[in-house]
């Protein structure tokens, strides 16, 4: 089994800020065009981009008892653990743009959000929280280093999770504060939408990787500071 890359140089002391469970197409683009309420990946299909997770045991939406064991489960099992709050963008949690005109919207994940912490949701445009179960949803309008602060103080000494999409994690990773990212890359291409990166590679400057397929088709990319 691979490392998962926890223990490492760390840009705010015992905190970690981490991606995980990351999907990318083969081209490296997050989700496609023309996001709606009835797409939320744009052209993209959502069955595609997470089936290898949805596959596991440990997958955190499942319902029902079954899923499978193996590589996928190990790395996917981590999703949750550590973390005290994430943050996301604007576009993960919802199609709106501009101005909020619908309040009544509150994500797509309907009265349980898979999250069980604060989250911290980066819009120009401010609305109030609110709580479902046991999930606050936080809407902040600043730079990076200000929402991580923000995340770090609600998240209790435990990590912050850096949820997407792929515009957001790259604001991160440009302001150097990502110490972990874990991405699974699919073998289809998407051709255009939000673009994590052109390669890979791209990232092997500041971070080390370690690159493990899985019989599922994804291919697990394990990226901790240098």
């Amino acid at each position: 089994m691979p490392r998962t890359p926890h223990t490492t140089h760390k840009s705010g002391g015992s905190q970690l800020l981490r991606v995980q469970n990351f999907t990318v197409s083969l081209d490296g683009f997050g989700a496609g065009e023309n996001q709606t309420l009835e797409r939320p990946f744009g052209h993209a299909d959502p069955g595609d981009m997470f089936a290898w997770a949805g596959a596991t045991a440990s997958w955190t939406n499942r319902t029902e008892p079954g899923g499978s064991r193996g590589l996928d489960d190990y790395i996917t099992r981590d999703y949750a653990r550590g973390i005290g709050a994430e943050i996301m963008g604007r576009n993960k949690f919802g199609p709106q743009r501009g101005p909020w005109q619908d309040h009544d919207w509150q994500g797509w994940w309907g009265e349980e959000p898979p999250f069980h912490t604060p989250v911290f949701v980066m819009t120009h445009h401010k609305r109030p929280s609110f709580t479902l179960s046991d999930t606050t949803f936080h809407f902040v309008d600043g730079d990076p280093a200000e929402v991580l602060e923000q995340a770090r103080e609600a998240a209790r000494g435990e990590d912050v999770r850096l949820g997407g999409g792929a515009t957001v994690i790259r604001q991160f990773l440009d302001a150097g504060l990502v110490d972990t990212l874990h991405v699974a890359v699919l073998q289809t291409k998407l051709g255009s939408g939000t673009r994590l990166w052109e390669s890979p590679d791209e990232l092997l400057d500041r971070y080390h990787v370690e690159v493990v397929p899985s019989p599922s088709g994804v291919t697990h990319h394990l990226f901790w500071r240098r």
